[in-house]
C-alpha cells in the first residue's frame, strides 16, 4: 500500500482548517468540525437506540415527567440561540435507572440522565443545570468536534510514522509513543476540559433563559465536589475539578441572573426531586 507522505498531508490539513472552521453558539469559540450535521445526527440516533435497548428506564412517573418538562423547556430555548436555530435537532430525554452520578448527551439531541445524579441535583433547577450542560454539548457540536480532532491526530500520526520508516525501530517506537501520549495529554484532554467549561457556560444561559434560577448551577457543582471526594489529577482527566467549575459559574452569575429576570416565566428552583 502506498503511504501518505508528510508533504502530502500538510496541504490536506491546511485545506481542512480552511473549510471546516465554525463558531460555537453563545461563546463564539472557533471550532474545527469535519463531520456534517447529517452524519452526526445519524450516529447519535444509532448509538442512542443501542443505549435504550440495553438500559433500564426509570419506572418513576413523577421524576420522568419532571425530566421531560425540564428537557422540553431547555430545548425550546436552545433552538432560539443564534448558530443553533437552524439545526435539525431530534430532542429526546430519558431517565435511566442506575446508581451512576452522571448524565450524557449524544449528537442530534439525545440526552440520558441517570437516577443516581438526582439526589445531587435535589430540585428541578439542579436538574436544569445538568440538562442545560448536556444540551450545551449538543448545540456546540462537541461530539463532532472530538471526532474531527481524533481524525487530525490520526492523520498526523500516519505522516509521522511514514517519516520514521527509515529510522531505527526502537527510536521510531519511542517517538510514536511520545506522540500518542503528547497528543492525549497536550491536545485531546485539554480540549475535553474546554468542552466541559463551555457546556457549563452555555447550559447556565439556557437554564436561566428557560426560567430556572441560575444560582443553583454553581451550588450543584459544590454538591458534586462533595459527592466526588478525592479527584484525579486534572491534567490527566477529561473533566475539570468540580470546585473550579463552580467558581467559573459564579464568575458569570451576574450575567445569568440578568437572563433569568428576562425569562417569560420564572420557576425558581422548581419541584423537589426527593420522594
Amino acid at each position: 500500500m502506498r503511504r501518505i507522505m508528510p508533504r502530502t498531508l500538510i496541504p490536506l490539513i491546511v485545506l481542512l482548517f480552511l473549510t471546516a472552521c465554525q463558531q460555537a453558539p453563545i461563546t463564539g469559540r472557533r471550532q474545527l468540525i469535519m463531520v456534517s450535521p447529517g452524519q452526526e445526527v445519524a450516529m447519535g440516533e444509532e448509538a442512542f437506540a443501542e443505549v435504550k435497548s440495553q438500559a433500564t428506564l426509570s419506572g418513576d412517573a413523577r421524576l420522568t415527567t419532571i425530566l421531560q418538562r425540564v428537557g422540553a423547556r431547555i430545548a425550546a430555548v436552545a433552538e432560539t440561540i443564534p448558530g443553533a436555530e437552524n439545526m435539525a435537532f431530534q430532542w429526546e430525554f430519558i431517565l435511566i435507572e442506575s446508581k451512576q452520578v452522571n448524565a450524557f448527551a449524544l449528537p442530534g439531541g439525545k440526552v440520558a440522565v441517570y437516577t443516581g445524579i438526582l439526589p445531587v441535583c435535589k430540585n428541578e433547577a439542579g436538574l436544569a443545570a445538568v440538562i442545560g450542560h448536556e444540551v450545551g454539548h449538543v448545540i456546540a457540536r462537541h461530539g463532532a468536534e472530538r471526532m474531527s480532532q481524533n481524525l487530525i491526530v490520526e492523520v498526523v500520526g500516519i505522516g509521522l510514522d511514514a517519516a520514521l520508516q527509515s529510522k531505527d525501530p526502537q527510536i521510531r517506537n519511542r517517538v510514536l509513543s511520545a506522540y500518542g501520549l503528547g497528543s492525549q495529554v497536550g491536545v485531546m484532554l485539554p480540549y475535553s476540559r474546554k468542552h466541559e467549561y463551555e457546556a457549563d457556560r452555555i447550559g447556565m444561559e439556557l437554564m436561566a433563559r428557560a426560567g430556572y434560577d441560575p444560582e443553583e448551577a454553581p451550588t450543584l457543582w459544590d454538591r458534586m465536589a462533595q459527592a466526588a471526594g478525592a479527584q484525579p489529577l486534572e491534567v490527566l482527566s477529561t473533566h475539570p475539578h468540580s470546585d473550579k467549575r463552580a467558581k467559573a459559574m459564579r464568575d458569570v452569575l451576574a450575567t445569568m441572573n440578568g437572563y433569568y429576570r428576562q425569562a417569560s416565566q420564572q420557576y425558581g428552583k422548581g419541584d423537589s426531586l426527593s420522594n
